[in-house]
């Protein structure tokens, strides 16, 4: 009696197991659900008008009309990749990027407010900067074209591409930037105030004021 109950016992467990892995089969057979694309009207809508209701100010009060900002120190946005503008705002939320300005409003961001608005800046058009400095924007030429040999400094154009384009989900569109901000940028990768860049931070600590100054007139004025 006590065998047969064993082995009856012992066969349900097997066909409960069995049971059991088909199912695991059946689930993981499932295609996985593809992301939401981003809502490029969401986006303009929340860089223009930002959203009161959750303390979010119109990004376009910084960045200006369709990302083109008129203000030095505030980057251009227009045309950057959308995952690099993404991978940024995330990066402000976290002690990689700290900006009191963007640290408050990307915590205050959904992960589909960060899409939505990359995605939005993305398809704008950029408007031309300019060099303004013709006393060292020659050799702002040459450091992004060449890099600087005996300081180990790799040629810009490498990762941005010669015309500054960037390599979409790589390395961001860095043409007609304004020449304060991208100074900034470098000086903070310099210092250790901006950390989410490894290989930024190892150039920038190699590179002198007026280098920094140069490259960034240099790549002000490319298109």
């Amino acid at each position: 009696m006590n065998r047969a109950f064993l082995s009856f016992s012992k066969s349900l467990s097997i066909v409960a197991l069995a049971a059991s892995s088909l199912v695991s089969v059946a689930f993981a057979s499932e295609p996985a659900a593809k992301p939401a694309k981003a809502d490029l009207a969401k986006g303009e809508a929340l860089y223009t008008n930002g959203d009161a209701a959750r303390g979010i100010v119109a990004c376009v009060s910084c960045h200006g009309a369709s990302g083109n900002s008129t203000i030095s120190i505030n980057p251009k946005l227009s045309g950057q990749h959308d995952a690099y503008l993404v991978k940024q705002l995330m990066d402000f939320t976290t002690p990689a990027r700290n900006n009191a300005v963007m640290t408050t409003f990307s915590k205050l961001m959904t992960a589909d407010d960060m899409k939505n608005v990359s995605a939005y800046l993305a398809v704008q058009k950029p408007k031309a900067g300019a060099a303004k400095n013709k006393d060292i924007v020659n050799l702002g030429q040459t450091i992004y074209r060449a890099g600087i040999a005996e300081k180990n400094i790799a040629a810009c154009a490498g990762c941005h591409s010669p015309n500054g384009a960037g390599i979409p989900a790589q390395f961001p569109r860095i043409a007609g930037q304004h020449q304060d901000y991208t100074v900034a940028q470098l000086t903070a990768f310099r210092t250790g105030v901006r950390k989410n860049s490894a290989q930024m931070t190892t150039i920038a600590k190699r590179m002198s004021d007026e280098e920094m100054k140069a490259v960034a007139d240099y790549v002000a004025g490319l298109k």
